[in-house]
């Protein structure tokens, strides 16, 4: 067994497996240390996200906050736990299997081959690829930096105002004690897990800066995109919500 530790040492994350990756997260979400957040804040408990809100009634929508105003910090675990619940939400599971469908549909990655096979390589990728970024970007750089990882929604003004707004947050972040500043969680939580996942587990031939500068610009602006989706999610919501009430108790004379 030391022996075993001593060669999984030695050869480093290369030699890892994608679910090997996942496998040390969850262990990670375990073990999460339950660090309390600034003293002001301690007597007051952390208001979650909707615990069941959800983008399009499918998408986890679990670190988004509406009109939160001071809310309280989370704590490492907490960072960890809902990063763990929306990370492995059954629905994540389908979006990445579309995804993978889309690649081998169109060709792409063609080392893994066509087939059963071909399609669950790249299923595994897109996991591992998604899980990896969500633990960097939201359970463990801002746990150790001391960055609050949900989105807040600001939820006023006009349309061109909040969609600036939520593209800003991939640069501006929240501290744990209600502050703002660099977002260095989102910025280089996703380029420490695009290296990981460029140069360990994928394609031989795409593991050079090039593939993990376009991987990492590719999180980083589906972050932008799913930041801008949960700023304006809640007002359709509510527009669903209200069309669905009216349409069940219709006016006398409809």
């Amino acid at each position: 067994m030391l022996a075993s530790f001593g060669a999984m040492r030695a050869c480093g994350l290369a030699c890892m497996h994608p679910m090997s990756l996942i496998s040390l997260l969850l262990l990670a979400t375990v073990w999460a240390p339950n660090q309390e957040p600034a003293p002001q804040s301690a007597q007051q408990p952390a208001p979650a996200p909707k615990p069941n809100d959800r983008l399009f009634f499918a998408l986890p929508n679990f670190l988004t906050l509406e009109n939160a105003g001071d809310a309280p910090p989370l704590t490492s675990a907490e960072k960890f736990k809902i990063t763990a619940r929306g990370t492995f939400d059954p629905v994540e599971f389908v979006f990445y299997g579309a995804e993978a469908g889309i690649s081998q549909a169109e060709g792409h990655d063609a080392v893994y081959g066509q087939g059963a096979e071909g399609y669950a390589k790249r299923l595994g990728v897109r996991v591992a690829d998604g899980t990896v970024e969500n633990f960097f970007t939201r359970a463990t750089l801002p746990s150790l930096l001391h960055e609050d990882p949900r989105y807040f929604q600001l939820g006023k003004g006009g349309f061109w105002h909040r969609a600036k707004y939520a593209v800003s947050r991939i640069f501006i972040t929240r501290t744990d004690s209600g502050g703002s500043e660099f977002n260095i969680s989102e910025i280089a939580g996703s380029a420490t897990a695009a290296g990981i996942s460029t140069f360990t587990y994928h394609p031989k031939n795409a593991r050079n800066l090039s593939s993990a500068l376009d991987v990492w610009g590719t999180q980083v602006g589906y972050d932008a995109l799913s930041y801008a989706l949960k700023e304006f999610w809640p007002d359709l919501r509510r527009k669903l919500h209200r069309s669905k009430s009216t349409d069940a108790n219709p006016q006398p004379g409809d």
